[in-house]
Protein backbone atom coordinates (compact mmCIF):
# COMPACT_ATOMS: atom_id res chain seq x y z
CA UNK A 1 0.00 0.00 0.00
CA UNK A 2 1.21 3.51 -0.82
CA UNK A 3 1.77 5.00 2.63
CA UNK A 4 1.43 8.56 3.86
CA UNK A 5 5.18 8.52 4.48
CA UNK A 6 5.79 7.62 0.84
CA UNK A 7 3.41 10.38 -0.22
CA UNK A 8 5.28 12.90 1.92
CA UNK A 9 8.51 11.78 0.24
CA UNK A 10 6.85 12.27 -3.16
CA UNK A 11 5.93 15.85 -2.22
CA UNK A 12 9.47 16.48 -1.10
CA UNK A 13 10.74 15.19 -4.43
CA UNK A 14 8.36 17.50 -6.30
CA UNK A 15 9.70 20.42 -4.30
CA UNK A 16 13.28 19.43 -5.13
CA UNK A 17 12.53 19.05 -8.85
CA UNK A 18 10.61 22.31 -9.10
CA UNK A 19 12.12 25.29 -10.92
CA UNK A 20 11.07 28.77 -9.84
CA UNK A 21 11.30 30.32 -13.31
CA UNK A 22 9.33 27.45 -14.83
CA UNK A 23 6.74 27.72 -12.04
CA UNK A 24 6.19 31.41 -12.78
CA UNK A 25 6.07 30.70 -16.54
CA UNK A 26 3.58 27.87 -16.01
CA UNK A 27 1.24 29.97 -13.90
CA UNK A 28 1.14 32.66 -16.59
CA UNK A 29 0.12 30.02 -19.15
CA UNK A 30 -2.58 28.65 -16.84
CA UNK A 31 -4.57 31.60 -15.47
CA UNK A 32 -6.12 30.90 -12.09
CA UNK A 33 -3.84 27.94 -11.37
CA UNK A 34 -1.93 28.27 -8.12
CA UNK A 35 0.00 25.91 -5.90
CA UNK A 36 2.53 24.75 -8.46
CA UNK A 37 6.04 23.43 -7.94
CA UNK A 38 7.29 24.14 -11.44
CA UNK A 39 8.17 20.54 -12.36
CA UNK A 40 8.55 19.83 -16.07
CA UNK A 41 6.30 17.29 -17.77
CA UNK A 42 9.04 14.75 -18.69
CA UNK A 43 10.00 14.52 -15.01
CA UNK A 44 6.37 14.05 -14.02
CA UNK A 45 6.04 11.28 -16.60
CA UNK A 46 9.06 9.54 -15.08
CA UNK A 47 7.56 9.84 -11.61
CA UNK A 48 4.21 8.50 -12.84
CA UNK A 49 5.90 5.46 -14.36
CA UNK A 50 7.62 4.77 -11.05
CA UNK A 51 4.31 5.08 -9.20
CA UNK A 52 2.62 2.71 -11.66
CA UNK A 53 5.41 0.18 -11.21
CA UNK A 54 5.22 0.52 -7.42
CA UNK A 55 1.53 0.85 -6.50
CA UNK A 56 -0.77 2.87 -8.75
CA UNK A 57 -4.00 2.14 -6.87
CA UNK A 58 -2.35 2.79 -3.54
CA UNK A 59 -1.14 6.17 -4.79
CA UNK A 60 -4.59 7.11 -6.10
CA UNK A 61 -6.13 6.15 -2.75
CA UNK A 62 -4.02 8.71 -0.87
CA UNK A 63 -3.37 11.30 -3.59
CA UNK A 64 -4.40 14.86 -2.83
CA UNK A 65 -5.37 17.74 -5.09
CA UNK A 66 -3.40 20.48 -3.37
CA UNK A 67 -1.09 21.32 -6.27
CA UNK A 68 -0.99 21.29 -10.05
CA UNK A 69 1.66 18.57 -10.07
CA UNK A 70 -0.35 16.29 -7.79
CA UNK A 71 -3.32 16.50 -10.14
CA UNK A 72 -1.06 16.00 -13.15
CA UNK A 73 0.43 12.87 -11.58
CA UNK A 74 -3.04 11.48 -10.93
CA UNK A 75 -3.97 11.94 -14.59
CA UNK A 76 -0.76 10.32 -15.80
CA UNK A 77 -1.08 7.38 -13.42
CA UNK A 78 -4.72 6.73 -14.35
CA UNK A 79 -3.87 6.92 -18.05
CA UNK A 80 -0.90 4.57 -17.80
CA UNK A 81 -1.76 2.05 -15.10
CA UNK A 82 -2.53 -1.55 -15.99
CA UNK A 83 -6.17 -2.32 -15.26
CA UNK A 84 -9.42 -3.21 -17.03
CA UNK A 85 -10.79 -0.27 -19.02
CA UNK A 86 -14.00 -0.23 -17.00
CA UNK A 87 -11.93 0.29 -13.86
CA UNK A 88 -9.83 2.99 -15.56
CA UNK A 89 -13.04 4.81 -16.51
CA UNK A 90 -14.16 4.71 -12.88
CA UNK A 91 -10.93 6.41 -11.88
CA UNK A 92 -11.33 8.90 -14.72
CA UNK A 93 -14.88 9.63 -13.66
CA UNK A 94 -13.60 10.66 -10.24
CA UNK A 95 -10.66 12.56 -11.70
CA UNK A 96 -12.23 14.63 -14.49
CA UNK A 97 -14.03 17.05 -12.12
CA UNK A 98 -10.63 17.87 -10.60
CA UNK A 99 -9.23 19.18 -13.90
CA UNK A 100 -8.76 22.92 -13.53
CA UNK A 101 -6.55 23.88 -16.45
CA UNK A 102 -5.82 22.96 -20.05
CA UNK A 103 -2.45 21.36 -19.26
CA UNK A 104 -3.76 18.68 -16.90
CA UNK A 105 -6.58 18.04 -19.36
CA UNK A 106 -4.43 17.73 -22.46
CA UNK A 107 -1.58 15.72 -20.93
CA UNK A 108 -4.04 13.23 -19.44
CA UNK A 109 -5.97 12.85 -22.70
CA UNK A 110 -2.83 12.47 -24.80
CA UNK A 111 -1.48 9.84 -22.42
CA UNK A 112 -4.66 7.76 -22.48
CA UNK A 113 -3.38 5.45 -25.20
CA UNK A 114 -5.82 2.67 -24.38
CA UNK A 115 -8.70 4.83 -25.67
CA UNK A 116 -7.55 4.20 -29.24
CA UNK A 117 -7.98 0.46 -28.67
CA UNK A 118 -11.38 0.81 -27.02
CA UNK A 119 -13.09 3.58 -28.97
CA UNK A 120 -16.65 2.28 -28.65
CA UNK A 121 -16.42 2.15 -24.86
CA UNK A 122 -14.70 5.53 -24.61
CA UNK A 123 -17.23 7.13 -26.94
CA UNK A 124 -19.97 6.13 -24.51
CA UNK A 125 -17.82 7.36 -21.61
CA UNK A 126 -16.97 10.78 -23.05
CA UNK A 127 -20.34 11.66 -24.62
CA UNK A 128 -21.97 12.97 -21.40
CA UNK A 129 -19.03 15.33 -20.86
CA UNK A 130 -19.74 17.03 -24.19
CA UNK A 131 -23.03 18.27 -22.71
CA UNK A 132 -21.52 19.39 -19.40
CA UNK A 133 -21.76 22.99 -18.26
CA UNK A 134 -18.23 22.79 -16.83
CA UNK A 135 -15.55 24.13 -19.15
CA UNK A 136 -12.81 21.61 -18.50
CA UNK A 137 -15.14 18.62 -18.57
CA UNK A 138 -16.14 19.57 -22.10
CA UNK A 139 -12.53 20.24 -23.05
CA UNK A 140 -11.61 16.80 -21.71
CA UNK A 141 -14.11 15.17 -24.07
CA UNK A 142 -13.00 17.27 -27.04
CA UNK A 143 -9.28 16.64 -26.52
CA UNK A 144 -9.94 12.94 -26.02
CA UNK A 145 -11.68 12.93 -29.41
CA UNK A 146 -8.83 14.91 -30.92
CA UNK A 147 -6.20 12.58 -29.51
CA UNK A 148 -7.73 9.20 -30.34
CA UNK A 149 -10.78 9.41 -32.63
CA UNK A 150 -9.75 11.28 -35.78
CA UNK A 151 -9.67 8.16 -37.94
CA UNK A 152 -11.69 7.14 -41.02
CA UNK A 153 -14.38 5.12 -39.27
CA UNK A 154 -15.04 7.85 -36.70
CA UNK A 155 -14.57 11.15 -38.56
CA UNK A 156 -18.28 11.61 -39.36
CA UNK A 157 -19.31 11.24 -35.74
CA UNK A 158 -16.43 13.38 -34.51
CA UNK A 159 -17.27 16.28 -36.84
CA UNK A 160 -20.95 16.05 -35.88
CA UNK A 161 -20.33 16.32 -32.15
CA UNK A 162 -17.66 19.02 -32.52
CA UNK A 163 -20.10 21.14 -34.52
CA UNK A 164 -22.69 20.64 -31.79
CA UNK A 165 -20.57 21.71 -28.79
CA UNK A 166 -22.37 24.63 -27.15
CA UNK A 167 -20.31 25.31 -24.02
CA UNK A 168 -19.07 28.91 -24.25
CA UNK A 169 -15.79 28.59 -22.35
CA UNK A 170 -12.66 29.95 -24.06
CA UNK A 171 -10.71 26.72 -23.51
CA UNK A 172 -13.55 24.69 -24.97
CA UNK A 173 -13.75 26.78 -28.11
CA UNK A 174 -9.97 26.68 -28.53
CA UNK A 175 -10.01 22.88 -28.18
CA UNK A 176 -12.79 22.54 -30.76
CA UNK A 177 -10.86 24.77 -33.19
CA UNK A 178 -7.69 22.75 -32.58
CA UNK A 179 -9.56 19.48 -33.15
CA UNK A 180 -11.17 20.76 -36.35
CA UNK A 181 -7.82 21.92 -37.70
CA UNK A 182 -6.48 18.37 -37.21
CA UNK A 183 -9.62 17.02 -38.87
CA UNK A 184 -8.96 19.32 -41.84
CA UNK A 185 -5.41 18.05 -42.23
CA UNK A 186 -6.50 14.42 -42.12
CA UNK A 187 -9.97 14.65 -43.69
CA UNK A 188 -10.01 17.76 -45.83
CA UNK A 189 -13.24 17.26 -47.77
CA UNK A 190 -15.41 16.36 -44.79
CA UNK A 191 -14.08 19.22 -42.65
CA UNK A 192 -14.24 21.75 -45.48
CA UNK A 193 -17.93 20.95 -45.90
CA UNK A 194 -18.55 21.67 -42.23
CA UNK A 195 -16.73 25.02 -42.48
CA UNK A 196 -18.69 25.92 -45.61
CA UNK A 197 -22.02 25.10 -43.97
CA UNK A 198 -21.68 27.91 -41.45
CA UNK A 199 -22.72 25.87 -38.41
CA UNK A 200 -19.88 27.10 -36.18
CA UNK A 201 -19.97 30.31 -34.17
CA UNK A 202 -17.75 33.10 -35.49
CA UNK A 203 -14.99 32.63 -32.91
CA UNK A 204 -14.63 28.89 -33.48
CA UNK A 205 -14.84 29.25 -37.25
CA UNK A 206 -12.12 31.90 -37.32
CA UNK A 207 -9.88 30.10 -34.82
CA UNK A 208 -10.17 26.88 -36.81
CA UNK A 209 -9.13 28.72 -39.96
CA UNK A 210 -6.26 30.42 -38.12
CA UNK A 211 -4.94 27.10 -36.83
CA UNK A 212 -5.23 25.53 -40.29
CA UNK A 213 -3.31 28.46 -41.78
CA UNK A 214 -0.58 28.04 -39.17
CA UNK A 215 -0.12 24.39 -40.12
CA UNK A 216 2.70 23.29 -42.43
CA UNK A 217 0.46 20.40 -43.48
CA UNK A 218 -2.12 22.67 -45.16
CA UNK A 219 -1.34 23.80 -48.72
CA UNK A 220 -1.06 27.48 -49.65
CA UNK A 221 -4.07 27.16 -51.94
CA UNK A 222 -6.16 25.71 -49.12
CA UNK A 223 -5.00 28.47 -46.78
CA UNK A 224 -6.18 31.05 -49.31
CA UNK A 225 -9.51 29.23 -49.63
CA UNK A 226 -9.96 29.10 -45.86
CA UNK A 227 -9.11 32.76 -45.36
CA UNK A 228 -12.01 33.54 -47.65
CA UNK A 229 -14.32 31.84 -45.15
CA UNK A 230 -13.35 34.06 -42.23
CA UNK A 231 -16.14 36.13 -40.73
Amino acid sequence: MFTETEYAALLMRLAELGEEKFRAFNEKLMPGTTGTYGVRIPLLRTMAKEIIKNDAKGFLAVARDDTHEERMLQGLVIAGMRCPEAERMEYLGAFVPKIDNWAVCDVTCGSLKSAAKNREAYWVFLTPYLASEREYEVRFAVVLLLSHFIVPEWIGRVLAVLADVSQEGYYVKMAVAWALSVCFVKFREETLLLLENGVLDDFTQNKTIQKCCESFRVSDSDKALLRGMKR
